[in-house]
């Protein structure tokens, strides 16, 4: 009975080594590759963690500068966040945040640059739409009317395409073109169907060009 057991031990065992023999390599390697795999996975975490906390810090240091009005000391976090945190939800934030103060300073080509970087390279899409809506505003504002066109040329998430047509409506509105501004104004109207005050806002400068929009898509009154 125990030589037929160890017969039996012998068997298997021969046929692991046949086994371990034909496929350990691959196997070995298989492993290799699943650790080596889990092992980056862990440092690019960890990685992700400490661009996160240090693109965190220096975004403090954007608003304290913007806070105190120091334009000089904000452009110059603003760049350093651009080019060492780019990828950050916080170089998104810093760039809206430093336009907005740029603005303020009459120093609107920068506000332009800041706003045309978040636009195109913001990691989140509601930051870059964000960016673009005001990018076109400030375009307008300075009367580059096609340029400010073309910013919003390209199709918005259903969150931001009725201010998209708000700003359309405007821009129109300022180019003395009527009946853009009047479709313009009608699409935002029925696009902000779900924030009530800006829609009445919306309305009143349909009212003003003549139009009530309550009536079928916008008649004139």
């Amino acid at each position: 009975m125990s030589s037929h057991l160890d017969l039996e031990e012998q068997e298997q065992l021969d046929e692991l080594k046949h086994f371990w023999k034909q496929y350990g390599n691959a196997i070995t390697w298989l492993l290799i590759v699943i650790m080596g795999s889990y092992a980056g996975w862990n440092g690019y975490q960890y990685w992700q963690r400490q661009q996160s906390t240090k693109a965190s810090a220096l975004f403090d240091e954007v608003e304290r500068s913007a806070v105190a009005g120091d334009v000089a000391k904000l452009e110059r976090s603003w760049n350093d966040m651009k080019e060492r945190f780019p990828g950050t939800t916080f170089a998104a934030q810093s760039a809206l945040l430093a336009a907005k103060s740029l603005q303020q300073t009459d120093k609107l080509d920068a506000a332009s640059a800041a706003l045309k970087w978040a636009s195109e390279n913001a990691s989140d899409s509601g930051s870059a739409q964000l960016a673009r809506l005001r990018l076109a505003n400030l375009q307008a504002q300075q009367k580059s009317f096609d340029e400010a066109l073309k910013t919003l040329s390209k199709p918005f998430e259903p969150a931001f395409a009725g201010l998209a047509s708000d700003v359309q409506g405007d821009i129109y509105s300022a180019q003395n073109k009527q009946s853009d501004a009047v479709k313009a104004y009608n699409d935002a109207w029925l696009k902000l169907e779900d924030n009530g005050e800006y829609r009445r806002l919306v309305a009143a400068k349909l009212n003003a060009l003549g139009v009530d929009p309550t009536q079928g898509k916008g008649s004139s009154k």
